[in-house]
C-alpha cells in the first residue's frame, strides 16, 4: 500500500520498525554489509538487527553448501554473506515475515499492505464477520483503513444504486461474508496519511525587531477590561445577581391581609 519515495536512502541508522516493512531481503543484506564500515553501527549492531527482526526472519548459517542454500531458498529466504569486519564474514538467510492471519497485523505494518491484501487476510480468517475480530485487531486495522459494514439479504446486497455499488465506485475493496440468507459486506479503503506540520518560530535580531514590539502584559490587559465599581450609579435596572432572594413570609402575609381588606 505504501511505497516510500526515500527507500533508496534508507540505511540502518534511519531504519525504524515501521519503515523496515518497506525494504526487501536484498536491501537488508546490502545495509548490513554497508554498515560494516561504520564504527557506530558495529558497536550497536544488535539494536539494528532487532529492528530488522521485527519484520524479517533471520538465521545465521554455520555451513555454506549448495544443499543448504537450496533448502532455504525454497522456503523464500535470500542467502548471502554479511561482512562484520575485515576478519569476520558470516552467511545469513533472510526472509520477510508473511502477513497471512489477522494476528500478523500490527500498527507498524498495517500501512504497508494494500486493501486487497487486507481483504485476503480477513477472508482467510473469517467466519463470524467483522464483530468476530477482537477489539485490538479492529483498532489496528482501523488505524490504517476506513472500514464500514452492512448486512443485507442476498438479493438486495447488489441492488443498483445501493451502498455496495457506491462503495466500490469510491475505491473500496469488499469482502462478502455469508450468513445464511443474509450477507455481511465489509468495505476497506486505505486512509490517507496525515503529515503533521512542523511549528515555525520567528526569530528576532538581538537589538532590532524585538524592541519594536511592546511586551504583552496579561495583568495590564485584565485591569483595562474591568470597570471600576460606582455605588452611586447602581439602581434596580442595572443590578443583577444569580443569587435567589427569598421573600419574607411576614411581608407576604401582610400584603395578603391588605388585599383581603380591600375586598
Amino acid at each position: 500500500m505504501k511505497q516510500s519515495s526515500s527507500k533508496q536512502a534508507l540505511n540502518l541508522k534511519t531504519l525504524t520498525k515501521s519503515s523496515v516493512w518497506d525494504v526487501q531481503e536484498n536491501d537488508v543484506l546490502r545495509m548490513l554489509n554497508s554498515g560494516s564500515k561504520d564504527a557506530e553501527i558495529k558497536d550497536n549492531l544488535r539494536h539494528y538487527v532487532d529492528i530488522i527482526r521485527s519484520a524479517f526472519s533471520m538465521e545465521e548459517l554455520k555451513e555454506d553448501s549448495p544443499a543448504i542454500r537450496k533448502s532455504y531458498e525454497k522456503q523464500g529466504y535470500k542467502v548471502g554473506f554479511v561482512t562484520i569486519d575485515e576478519n569476520t564474514k558470516t552467511l545469513w538467510a533472510v526472509r520477510k515475515r508473511p502477513i497471512l492471519r489477522v494476528t500478523d497485523l500490527t500498527y507498524e505494518n498495517i500501512r504497508h499492505i494494500s486493501a486487497t491484501k487486507l481483504i485476503e487476510v480477513l477472508e482467510r480468517n473469517f467466519g463470524g464477520g467483522w464483530d468476530s475480530l477482537s477489539q485490538s485487531i479492529q483498532d489496528i486495522i482501523e488505524s490504517g483503513f476506513d472500514i464500514s459494514t452492512t448486512t443485507l439479504p442476498k438479493d438486495r446486497l447488489h441492488k443498483k444504486g445501493g451502498m455496495y455499488e457506491k462503495k466500490v465506485a469510491d475505491g473500496y475493496e469488499v469482502l462478502e461474508v455469508s450468513k445464511g440468507a443474509w450477507v455481511e459486506a465489509i468495505f476497506a479503503k486505505p486512509k490517507p496519511e496525515i503529515i503533521k506540520p512542523r511549528m515555525k518560530f520567528d526569530t528576532f535580531d538581538d537589538a532590532g525587531d524585538a524592541d519594536e514590539e511592546e511586551p504583552f502584559n496579561v495583568q495590564e490587559e485584565e485591569e483595562e477590561e474591568i470597570d471600576e465599581f460606582n455605588e452611586d450609579e447602581m439602581n434596580e435596572e442595572n443590578y443583577r445577581t444569580t443569587f435567589e432572594i427569598e421573600a419574607d413570609p411576614d411581608e407576604e402575609a401582610e400584603e395578603l391581609s391588605e388585599f383581603g381588606s380591600e375586598e
